[in-house]
């Protein structure tokens, strides 16, 4: 009968180590900007301010997608120390798509998928020191993904 109590403590006492990593990144996770309808106050939640208009941001993403549901996006920053790219669409419910995080060292590249509620553009924003850059890509969307 020890033994049984002795291996349900340690297989208990296992599960939670591996839930504390899992509960530190949910800390990390910007959940106000990431829920909210509008672009602006998305920017808002991230702290993105005196955006500059920049052709360093590659935007590849198709011209027209016939499925908004899977919208094939690559971005790459050729801005100098490069903290942050995040994703906007503002016609989808919730515009923030993703907002990615750079170490130092790291290149700023991005192949995701995203999904689209309608044609609108694809808003990228990255972050490099206290500057915000941002570039944008016009998407037609041919059948509705957000639905």
């Amino acid at each position: 009968m020890q033994r049984r109590k002795f291996l349900s403590l340690l297989l208990g006492s296992a599960s939670l180590l591996f839930m504390l990593p899992i509960n530190a990144w949910a800390a990390l996770w910007n959940k106000a900007a990431f829920e909210t309808a509008k672009l602006s106050e998305a920017s808002k939640n991230l702290a993105i301010h005196d955006e500059i208009t920049s052709l360093d941001i590659q935007i590849t993403a198709p011209d027209r997608a016939e499925n908004g549901a899977i919208v094939q996006v690559e971005v790459k920053s050729n801005i100098l120390n490069t903290e942050a790219i995040s994703i906007f669409v503002e016609k989808n419910p919730t515009p923030l798509i993703a907002h990615f995080k750079f170490s130092q060292g790291a290149e700023p590249f991005i192949i995701t998928r995203i999904k689209m509620a309608d044609t609108s553009d694809i808003k990228v924003v990255v972050k490099a020191g206290n500057q915000y850059f941002t570039h944008a890509k016009n998407v037609i969307v041919l059948e509705n993904g957000c639905g």
